[in-house]
Formats: structure tokens, sequence, C-alpha cells
């Protein structure tokens, strides 16, 4: 008898934020000092449907109920899978105080734009940690954003896949290999 696969929430569901609810998904940077920056990020990731693995842990975090306690500090985000969530632009300022993530995977992300790939480039802190990143899906990104990482320093690899806002990839690559000569690149762009 087969044992079918846990869902993963919000999984096949369609994405909408009403205009009373977009008021709830503003950063409350109460909240970040309150109780720090990385579980401020992850109330916020798992409220979207995003997924956060913290470092020393292999167990992907997706239950928000289920958010471990401690002192502060002890738990710091190393990954994200924001596969099929609704994170966006207005929430990134959440990342912000984040030193430890090396790795993020957006996915079918409907409201990730070169906006926020922007934003995701000029983050202090990500531009020293983040090592690895995968775009998928993101019907929303075009050339503009994808060259906007090239403020990533740090970062080794990068997949690109079916992201058909991609227009000019000879050029677009050419520039970020050019910024980045350590990056490896895979692509999946027909």
């Amino acid at each position: 008898m087969a044992v079918a696969a846990k869902p993963r929430p919000g999984e096949g569901k369609v994405c909408f934020i009403s205009p009373r609810r977009r008021g709830r998904k503003r950063v409350d940077y109460e909240r970040i000092r309150a109780v720090g920056p990385d579980r401020a990020a992850s109330e916020w990731l798992l409220r979207c449907g995003a997924l956060v693995r913290y470092r020393g842990y292999q167990k992907w975090q997706q239950d928000y109920n289920g958010l471990p306690t401690g002192p502060l500090g002890k738990y710091r985000i190393e990954a994200i899978d924001a596969t099929d969530s609704c994170i966006m632009y207005r929430g990134f300022d959440y990342l912000d105080g984040l030193e430890h993530v090396t790795e993020i995977k957006l996915q079918k992300c409907i409201y990730i734009q070169d906006e926020c790939l922007q934003r995701l480039s000029e983050t202090k802190n990500l531009q020293k940690s983040l090592l690895q990143l995968k775009i998928i899906s993101c019907g929303n990104v075009t050339d503009k954003g994808i060259i906007a990482l090239h403020k990533l320093a740090n970062l080794e690899y990068l997949y690109l896949s079916d992201l058909p806002g991609i227009r000019k990839k000879e050029t677009t690559v050419h520039m970020l290999q050019q910024a980045l000569p350590n990056l490896e690149l895979e692509l999946d762009l027909e």
C-alpha cells in the first residue's frame, strides 16, 4: 500500500492576498526587536507558506505553531525554501538581520519580481552569506532582476529555470559571469 506524501502548506492553492490582509503583511519592526531577526523572519516566511531550516539542523520547519523556542539567537536561519509561497517585496525587510542564510530557493512565487531580487541583492548580510540561489518558475522575473544579483559577491551557485521574462539570455549570463567570475551558473531557460 502506497503512502501519499504530506502536502506542503498551501500546495495546490492559488495565493491571493486581499487588500485588508495586505495591511497585516507589513513589517513589524517592534517584533524584530523583541524576538530577534531570525525568529521574526521565520514567522513571516512560514505565514507566507515558505519553509526555513536552521543552522545545525537537517529538518525543514514548516509549521508556524511548531516554531522552536529558546534563548534569543539560538535558532539561526540557514536556508529558505519559498516554493509556492506568497512572499513579496513588502516583507523583505525581515531578511535584513539574517546573518547565516547560505541558500534560498524561490520557486513558483507569483509575487517575486525584479524589485525583490534587487532588494535581495542589496541586503548587506546576504551579500556576505548567500552561497546558493535557485529561481524557478517565477514569471515576473526579467533580465533586470537577474542582472541585479551581481551584488551577491559570495554567490557560488545560481540555478535559473522556467523564467519566461528573461529575453536576452546571452547578455544577462555574460554580465553575471563578468561580475561574478567564480559563479557556477546552471540554466534551463528554453
